[in-house]
């Protein structure tokens, strides 16, 4: 039974597959204009998102770090570029988009800093303890079982780590949140089908921003899990936040 109502949301309401298996699908399917639609979509706004989080990670100095749902590895290659770790991680569980990954790294010559792997954010094929940071950039939205992804992040994060998350999320402002749900129920799934010809990937952005814990309530969960010194931080009129937290020494 899942804990939160957002792990029942599912881009494909007529499939028999579960949460993950229908999400990788979805990815595979739209990859080859993932980044197009990012850019397109949000007027180019995701970038300064992206290197708003990444920023987050500059008091730790972190030498290894992980990007869980790396997707096309785009918060991989930033956080190399601002903070030069020795090594990067990015893990994903759709192949069409790590490949998509994989050839903006070569392209870059970034191979031997920057790794891309297929791997379930629920089940990190690392040890405890391996890496000094962590980096999620609207992924955690697609969990099947929130808790357990985030568990497993704190899992593998090393005392002194920390994590920081971007993730959409609601304004709040009367005026401007009807504007942005007119945008997220109408534009956003029609331009999505337009270039993507998938529908449905726009419109399970829409029901599972909706359906997401966060603020406060997110913080709470990863508390629950084990993350301490825990904040958040607004973007764009709170149509996006950055989530922190840290992993205390023992």
């Amino acid at each position: 039974m899942s804990k939160y109502s957002h792990d029942n949301i599912v881009p494909f309401n007529e499939s028999e597959q579960s949460k993950k298996e229908q999400v990788a699908a979805m990815f595979d399917q739209i990859a080859f204009r993932y980044d197009f639609l990012n850019r397109f979509l949000s007027g180019g706004i995701d970038v300064s998102w992206r290197k708003r989080a990444i920023r987050e990670l500059k008091e730790v100095n972190p030498r290894k770090v992980l990007d869980v749902a790396t997707g096309t590895a785009d918060v991989a290659i930033m956080t190399w570029k601002y903070l030069r770790p020795e090594k990067i991680i990015g893990i994903d569980i759709s192949e069409g988009m790590l490949n998509l990954g994989r050839q903006k790294v070569d392209k870059l010559l970034l191979s031997k800093q920057i790794e891309l792997l297929k791997g379930d954010s629920e089940a990190i094929n690392f040890p405890n303890e391996t890496f000094d940071a962590i980096t999620v950039a609207f992924g955690v939205r697609n969990f099947e079982n929130l808790e357990k992804g985030l568990a497993e992040m704190y899992r593998v994060l090393k005392p002194g780590g920390k994590v920081v998350i971007l993730e959409f999320s609601k304004p709040r402002k009367t005026g401007f949140k009807s504007l942005y749900n007119l945008y997220m129920n109408v534009i956003a799934p029609r331009a999505g089908q337009w270039v993507s010809k998938n529908k449905d990937a726009y419109q399970y952005l829409n029901q599972s921003v909706k359906a997401f814990p966060e603020g406060e309530t997110f913080l709470h969960i990863l508390q629950q899990v084990g993350f301490k010194n825990t904040t958040l931080k607004r973007l764009s009129l709170g149509i996006c936040t950055i989530y922190c937290g840290k992993k205390t020494a023992n």
